[in-house]
């Protein structure tokens, strides 16, 4: 299925099958419960059109993976569509097709989620089958080969054929010195191609139980009669003892790390750089809120300082950005990105970007700077209310990786509280050299046709769809 990236959520819910009272009405307004096996139920009402999105979120990723054996997260994701004892394999995606359907998976280091969006009136339909395969998988050698094969032939296609994936899986590699974020969620070729039926069946049965898993609808329906079909479908799974996600801590960062690749397909040279970020799991969540802020006024678009400076002002570069994720069960990263004109050489541009983060160090963000930025964050609430699958994909995200559904809905409010002297803390203690990875990509000559342009690095490749 296809692999995400968004690198890289929401309060334990009460025991019991009693519907919890709804969390304030700030973004989503969700109705949670939680079933009586462990399952945790999330409904997101949205009746602008009679369809539903209905999610199946495992808290179970690439960074779980047992030692040598990266990528079965995602292959086990494919292997999901292989059937059970009353679906014969690939039947799944057949049957939500025929309904007027859409179905998919995505695998990132911290969860792995399952979808369906459908009609509301074949919820039950689509919920039956979810239900089946969480407990009932069957797999034979020769379905594994298959699907190992394709994931290999993905990596290649989507990695190792694409020179700026190259990069970023390298520079994730030696940001995280240590924590399993080092591995590409896709998983070292090598390692993929010694996965077989054993590994999948025992990663399947340590991970994949009711107790592990979200179930989140949004769409045309009523909470109780999602509870209804929940408890019909889901409650009379049996649930597991699921063993706690170990995950490695980093150790203190106390050098820079400088990482060049050179590549013929590359027609235009690009810059990156990563740094370590906390999340919203830190101790301090006001940290991921500030550094949200910060993200935004320094790479948010045409009006950013980023852009400004090194596109408009001193035509150095023809883009510009920066970006954040704070949805990570552990640390995660921050990130700036430029390319550069043509005739402007790489030192040129990272001096130029080297010199406006250190102004941000020395003189700071502006009272003006953040007031804009909290406002602009804040309008992108009323589009993600408007959207079907946003307010399932937020939700999921946050409960798979340390949040409650009350982190999300106050998150308007918690924007709205963070001040300039916070963003300008946090900017002092995330942008440092010591904590970073400087990323080049080159092009070299060669008689290999140029077919690969080189473009700002997106967020650090967290999660596969």
């Amino acid at each position: 299925m296809r692999l995400v990236n968004v690198k890289r959520g929401v309060v334990a819910l009460a025991l019991g099958l009693m519907l919890a009272p709804p969390a304030t009405a700030q973004v989503f307004n969700p109705t949670t419960y939680q079933l009586a096996n462990g399952m945790q139920v999330v409904v997101v009402e949205n009746h602008r059109a009679p369809i539903v999105s209905h999610m199946v979120w495992y808290k179970v990723g690439a960074a779980d993976e047992p030692p040598g054996k990266s990528g079965i997260a995602h292959l086990l994701e494919h292997l999901m569509f292989k059937g059970t004892p009353s679906m014969p394999p690939g039947e799944f995606s057949k049957i939500v097709a025929r309904m007027g359907g859409r179905d998919n998976a995505f695998t990132s280091s911290d969860y792995t989620a399952y979808f369906q969006n459908i009609a509301a009136d074949r919820l039950e339909q689509v919920m039956k089958l979810e239900a089946d395969r969480m407990r009932n998988l069957t797999l034979d050698d020769q379905n594994v080969a298959t699907e190992r094969a394709v994931v290999l032939e993905e990596r290649r296609s989507r990695t190792d054929n694409n020179p700026q994936a190259l990069l970023t899986e390298r520079m994730e590699a030696a940001l995280y010195l240590n924590h399993p974020y080092r591995r590409p969620v896709i998983g070292w070729g090598a390692e993929i191609a010694t996965l077989n039926r054993e590994d999948a069946l025992a990663y399947y049965k340590r991970w994949y139980a009711p107790n592990n898993a979200i179930l989140v609808v949004a769409g045309d329906v009523d909470p109780q009669a999602v509870h209804k079909l929940a408890e019909t479908y889901y409650g009379p799974l049996k649930s597991e003892d699921i063993p706690p996600r170990i995950r490695a801590d980093e150790p203190p960062q106390v050098a820079q790390r400088v990482i060049t690749l050179e590549d013929p397909r590359v027609q235009q040279p690009a810059w990156n750089r990563f740094y370590l970020a906390p999340s919203y799991t830190a101790d301090d969540k006001s940290s991921a809120y500030a550094l949200q802020v910060l993200s935004e006024i320094l790479g948010g678009g045409a009006t950013s300082r980023l852009y400004k400076s090194l596109v408009v002002e001193q035509g150095v570069a023809s883009g510009a950005a920066a970006w954040y994720d704070p949805s990570a069960l552990n640390t995660s990263t921050f990130g700036l990105g430029a390319t550069p004109r043509p005739g402007i050489s790489i030192p040129k541009l990272e001096a130029a970007m080297d010199k406006e983060v250190q102004t941000v160090l020395t003189k700071g963000i502006t009272a003006a700077e953040v007031d804009r930025a909290k406002s602009r964050l804040k309008a992108n609430v009323a589009y993600a209310r408007d959207s079907l699958h946003t307010g399932a994909r937020v939700l999921g995200e946050a409960l798979t990786t340390g949040q409650s559904v009350e982190d999300v809905e106050a998150w308007p409010q918690r924007i709205a509280a963070i001040t300039p002297e916070q963003v300008n803390a946090v900017a002092k203690a995330v942008l440092e050299p010591k904590a970073s990875v400087t990323g080049i990509l080159l092009p070299v000559k060669s008689t290999v046709a140029q077919t690969q342009p080189a473009a700002i690095m997106p967020s650090p490749a967290k999660d596969l769809r």
